[in-house]
C-alpha cells in the first residue's frame, strides 16, 4: 500500500461508498502526467483540482470555478492524496459518507510542470508553476502556498491558483466559468447525474455521450409548450482594428447569421430579421427539436475540403437543397429554457454556452460547434486569420450585455475589402449577354453608386442571378448624386431591392470599388440595411508593432504602417524634444475616442505637412491618388469624393500621411447636407490680449443661453476661442445649411450691435480697428472648422483643446494644451462628454432672431 493513500483510504467505506479504494499504480516513464477538475456538490459546491504525482493524485480543493482571468486568485486548500482511478469517478456519493454529494468530471486533460527538475523543491517551497492541457483549462497556471496566519501551524496547507498572463488568459472574464454545469466526458448537469446515478457510478472510465433525455439547469427548469419567439440580435460595428483588454475575438464566419429557439419539442430556425428559414435546413431543425430549451445565436455555414466556410458552397448548398451537410457554430446563448440571460456579461454567457453544446453532445449529429473566443492579441487573432483566408475577426466586450441593434461593444474587423451592396442595374454585350452589376450603397440623397462588379460570375451563378434580374427590372436608374452611370443601351435597370456580397481591392481616386468581385446574393439582408460603405481591406502586419520588434524605417500603430517615423514635424521647442510621425500618430491613437466623436465619418479637410511645420504645407480636401483605404469616401456632390476617418486607424492613416491638422464640417455623420452644430469663431485683432478673447466668449456664451441653447467653448490651438452649441439633426429639428449660417450671422449681428466697440462681422482685416471678428461664416456648407482635440500644424504643437466654462476666465494660457501636455489632458475627465446629449432644436431660436 502506498502511504500517501493511507489519510484517503481511512476516511471513507468502500463499502458503501462507489469511490475507487486505490491501488498500485507505478505509471510508465515518460508517459504524460493526468490532470483533471472534479465539480464537487459537497457541503458546499466546490472544485477538486487534481494533478498526478509519485503514482497519485495530488489534490486541492478550490473554493469556487478555477477563472482564466489572471488578476483573480483562487484559494485552493490542500487535501489528502487521492488514487489515479479517481480520475474517472463520476456520480453520487452517499449521505452519511466523507465528502457525501455528486461529483461531475468538470475538466480533465494533462499537465507538465514549467520546472521538472526543480519539481519536488517547488513543492517544499510552495510554488509550483505549470502547463495545463484540458478540455475547459490551458496555458500556464501557478499553485503558490500561503504562509500560515501569524505564523500559527495549520492543518490543511492553503493555495492560491492563479492563471498566467499567456495567450489562454481571459482578462475580464471573473467568474464566468461558474456557470459551466456539464461533465466533459457525459455532458450531464449535476442535477442529471443525481438523478440518474443516485448510488453512485461505476469506478471505470467513462466515454463522453449525450443523455437520453437533456434536461434544462435548475435555472431553466419549466419547459417550454412551444418554440420561443423571434429574439431581435445584436450587430456589430466596422472597426479598423481589434481592441485590446478587457475584449474577446472570435473567428467571422462567412455564413447567414441564424438565431435557433428550441422549445416544446420543435425547432425554428430564424435569419437575422425573423424570418422562419426552418424549411431550408430540415436536418439541423429536426437535431435542434432534441436538444435542451434555448434561444441560442450563431452562422450557419458550408464547409470546404479544408474545412473552412465557404459561402458560394452554402449558396449553391440551399439553391440545390443539399443542406444536410452544413454545420451550425454557436456564439451565444440568449435563453436558457425561459431563463433570459441577455443582461448577464459575454463571459457569463458564454460560459453558459459552453455547458449547453457540452449537454447536447452527441445530439447534435455534428451539426452544432461551440465557437471559443481568444482573449490575447486581437490584433494577433487577426493577422492568424487572415493568413488562414478568413473574414477576420469579431471582438466583443467581456462585460457587455446582449443588447439588440447595432452596438460599440461588438466590433467586426475584416481581412478583405467585403462587404455587402445593392444592385442597382446590370450590363450587357450586345443587349443579352451578361456583363457586370452596377452596384450602390443608400444614402441620404438615394442609391450613391460604387462602381460595377465584373468578375466571380459561373456559369450557373450567372443563370440565377440574371432570373433575379429580371424579375425586379426597372424602367429608370435608382442611382443619384455625381458619377451615377447614364442610361445607354447595353445598362438595364433594376429596383434596389437585391442585396450582393463582393470581394474588392479598396477604392480608386473616384470612390469606386476597385477589382470587385461578387461572391453572392444575401437573401437574408435587405437592401435597407445596406447604408455604409463596404469596408476596405485591413492592413495585417506580418511583424509585431516596431514598439516590441523594430524594423527598420516602418512603426505599426493601431494596425497602420507608419513610413519615416522618426521624421520630425514640429521642431524641438522651449526645452520640449521634437515631435515627430510616430509621436503623432500615436496621439491620434491615444485621442482617438474623443477625436472621432467629432470628425468621424463627416467629411474632412486636412492640413498636410509632410515634411513638417518648417516645410510645404497645403489643404487636402478630396481624396487622392493612393489615398489610403482606411479613410472614408464620402460624395458631397463634387467631382471627387471627399475623405473621412471612420474609425482609429483612419486618424493614423492621416498621420502617416503627413496630415497635421483636422478641419470637419458640422454636419451629421455620414450625411453632408444636414448641419448638427454651430460654430462662433472668436478672432482677435492684433494688439488685443487673450483676457479679451475670454471676455467676449462670455459674451456669446450669455446670448446663446438666452436663446435656450447650450453652448461649449473650446480653444483653437491659437489666439482665439470656439463657441460652439449642438442643434438637433433629426427629422423634427433639421435645419438647412442657409438657416445655419443665416442664424450664426443674426446672433453675431446682434452682438455687434449690442457692443460696437468691442466685435465686428467684417471679414476684412483692416476693418477690424482692434476689435474681436465674430467669424460666423463657419457654418455654410462645405465651411469647416478645427475639431476638437485636432493638432495644429504651428509652431508649439497646440491642441484645439475643449474646455470647461470654469476654465474660461483669468490666467488662461491656450499654449499649455499642447502634443507636449496630452497625456495629462486625456487622463482628465472630457470637458465635452455630455456635448451631443446638450443638441437642442434651433427652430425657436431661429423664430427668436428673425430667420425663417
Amino acid at each position: 500500500m502506498r502511504g500517501e493513500l493511507k489519510t484517503y483510504q481511512a476516511k471513507r467505506r468502500f463499502d458503501d461508498t462507489p469511490e475507487p479504494r486505490g491501488g498500485e499504480f507505478p505509471g510508465k516513464a515518460g508517459a504524460p502526467l493526468r490532470y483533471l477538475i472534479q465539480r464537487h456538490a459537497a457541503t458546499r459546491l466546490h472544485y477538486d483540482f487534481r494533478i498526478e504525482h509519485d503514482g497519485v493524485l495530488k489534490s486541492w480543493a478550490v473554493t469556487r470555478a478555477p477563472s482564466r482571468d489572471p488578476s483573480v486568485k483562487r484559494l485552493a486548500v490542500e487535501v489528502e492524496d487521492h488514487p489515479m482511478e479517481y480520475g474517472a469517478f463520476e456520480g453520487t456519493i452517499p449521505a452519511g459518507n466523507y465528502g457525501a454529494g455528486t461529483v461531475q468530471l468538470w475538466d480533465t486533460g494533462f499537465w507538465s510542470p514549467r520546472s521538472p527538475d526543480t519539481l519536488e523543491a517547488d513543492f517544499a517551497r510552495g510554488s509550483v508553476k505549470m502547463r495545463l492541457d484540458g478540455e475547459r483549462l490551458k496555458g500556464g497556471w501557478a499553485l503558490v502556498r500561503l504562509k500560515p496566519d501569524r505564523g500559527k501551524p495549520s492543518k490543511r496547507n492553503n493555495w492560491l491558483l492563479i492563471k498566467e498572463k499567456d495567450d489562454h488568459a481571459v482578462p475580464g472574464e471573473g467568474d464566468a466559468l461558474v456557470g459551466i454545469d456539464a461533465s466533459v466526458t457525459t455532458g450531464r448537469s449535476l442535477a442529471e447525474i443525481a438523478a440518474g446515478e443516485a448510488q453512485g457510478t461505476s469506478s471505470k472510465p467513462t466515454r463522453r455521450k449525450a443523455p437520453a433525455a437533456p434536461k434544462p439547469s435548475k435555472a431553466a427548469a419549466r419547459k417550454a409548450t412551444k418554440p420561443p419567439a423571434f429574439v431581435p440580435i445584436q450587430l456589430c460595428k466596422v472597426a479598423d482594428h481589434p481592441p485590446g483588454a478587457g475584449w474577446a475575438h472570435e473567428i467571422k464566419f462567412d455564413g447567414y447569421r441564424i438565431q435557433i429557439g428550441v422549445g416544446g419539442g420543435r425547432a425554428v430556425l430564424r435569419t437575422r430579421k425573423g424570418l422562419d428559414w426552418s424549411d431550408r435546413f430540415p436536418a439541423l431543425a429536426a437535431d435542434a427539436a432534441t436538444w435542451p430549451d434555448a434561444v441560442v445565436d450563431g452562422e450557419l455555414c458550408a464547409l470546404d475540403g479544408d474545412h473552412m466556410p465557404d459561402f458560394a458552397a452554402l449558396q449553391a448548398a440551399i439553391s440545390e437543397g443539399r443542406t444536410d451537410g452544413l454545420v451550425y457554430f454557436a456564439f451565444d446563448l440568449l435563453f436558457e429554457g425561459d431563463e433570459d440571460l441577455r443582461g448577464l456579461p459575454l463571459s457569463h454567457r458564454k460560459a453558459r454556452l459552453r455547458a449547453w453544446v457540452d449537454r447536447v453532445g452527441k445530439a447534435a449529429a455534428g451539426r452544432l460547434r461551440y465557437v471559443d473566443h481568444f482573449a490575447s492579441s486581437g490584433q494577433a487573432v487577426l493577422e492568424s486569420a487572415c493568413r488562414m483566408d478568413l473574414e477576420g475577426v469579431i471582438s466583443k466586450k467581456l462585460d457587455g450585455p446582449y443588447r439588440a441593434g447595432r452596438s460599440s461593444t461588438w466590433v467586426k474587423s475584416k481581412c478583405r475589402g467585403r462587404d455587402e451592396v445593392v444592385i442597382g442595374g446590370w450590363s450587357s454585350e450586345g443587349g443579352a449577354r451578361f456583363r457586370s452589376l452596377l452596384v450602390g450603397v443608400r444614402g441620404a440623397g438615394g442609391l450613391r453608386y460604387l462602381g460595377r462588379v465584373g468578375t466571380g460570375y459561373g456559369e450557373a451563378t450567372t443563370r440565377s442571378l440574371i432570373t433575379a434580374l429580371k424579375g425586379v427590372a426597372a424602367d429608370k436608374s435608382p442611382f443619384s448624386g455625381a458619377g451615377a452611370p447614364s442610361a445607354v443601351r447595353d445598362i438595364h435597370w433594376v429596383k434596389p431591392v437585391l442585396v450582393a456580397e463582393v470581394e474588392h481591392g479598396g477604392y480608386t481616386e473616384s470612390g469606386s470599388l476597385r477589382q470587385a468581385a461578387f461572391k453572392g446574393l444575401r437573401e437574408d439582408k435587405t437592401a435597407a440595411e445596406v447604408t455604409g460603405a463596404p469596408q476596405a481591406p485591413t492592413e495585417t502586419p506580418t511583424t509585431a508593432p516596431a514598439r516590441t520588434s523594430p524594423k527598420p524605417g516602418r512603426v505599426v500603430i493601431a494596425g497602420v504602417a507608419v513610413s519615416s517615423p522618426d521624421k520630425v514635424l514640429w521642431p524641438a521647442r522651449d526645452g520640449h524634444p521634437p515631435i515627430t510621425k510616430a509621436d503623432l500618430a500615436r496621439y491620434y491613437e491615444a485621442a482617438a475616442d474623443r477625436l472621432l466623436a467629432h470628425v468621424a465619418d463627416r467629411p474632412t479637410s486636412i492640413i498636410r505637412a509632410p515634411d513638417g511645420i518648417t516645410g510645404q504645407t497645403f489643404f487636402q480636401r478630396h481624396a487622392m491618388a493612393g489615398s489610403n483605404p482606411r479613410l472614408r469616401l464620402i460624395d458631397v456632390g463634387a467631382r471627387t469624393p471627399y475623405v473621412a476617418a471612420s474609425d482609429v486607424g483612419g486618424l493614423v492613416a492621416i498621420g502617416q500621411s503627413g496630415g497635421l491638422e483636422l478641419h470637419p464640417w458640422g454636419c451629421r455623420p455620414g450625411d453632408p447636407e444636414t448641419p448638427e452644430q454651430i460654430t462662433f469663431d472668436l478672432d482677435p485683432d492684433e494688439g488685443l490680449d487673450f483676457t479679451d478673447v475670454i471676455g467676449a466668449a462670455k459674451v456669446v456664451k450669455a446670448k446663446l443661453e438666452g436663446l435656450g441653447l447650450t453652448p461649449f467653448v473650446k480653444t483653437t490651438g491659437g489666439k482665439g476661442l470656439h463657441v460652439v452649441v449642438p442643434i438637433r439633426s433629426d427629422a423634427r429639428g433639421r435645419i438647412s445649411w442657409d438657416q445655419a449660417k443665416a442664424f450664426a450671422r443674426a446672433v453675431s449681428e446682434s452682438i455687434r450691435a449690442d457692443a460696437p466697440d468691442r466685435f465686428t462681422i467684417a471679414l476684412a482685416k483692416k476693418a477690424r480697428g482692434g476689435k474681436i471678428f465674430l467669424d460666423y461664416l463657419r457654418n455654410g456648407r462645405m465651411a469647416t472648422a478645427v475639431a476638437p482635440w485636432s493638432p495644429r500644424a504651428r509652431p508649439g504643437a497646440g491642441i484645439a483643446s475643449p474646455l470647461a466654462w470654469t476654465q474660461v476666465k483669468a490666467g488662461l494660457d491656450p499654449s499649455a494644451f499642447n502634443l507636449w501636455t496630452y497625456a495629462a489632458l486625456l487622463k482628465k475627465a472630457d470637458p465635452w462628454a455630455g456635448f451631443r446629449a446638450a443638441e437642442t432644436s434651433l427652430r425657436p431660436a431661429l423664430k427668436k432672431v428673425g430667420v425663417g
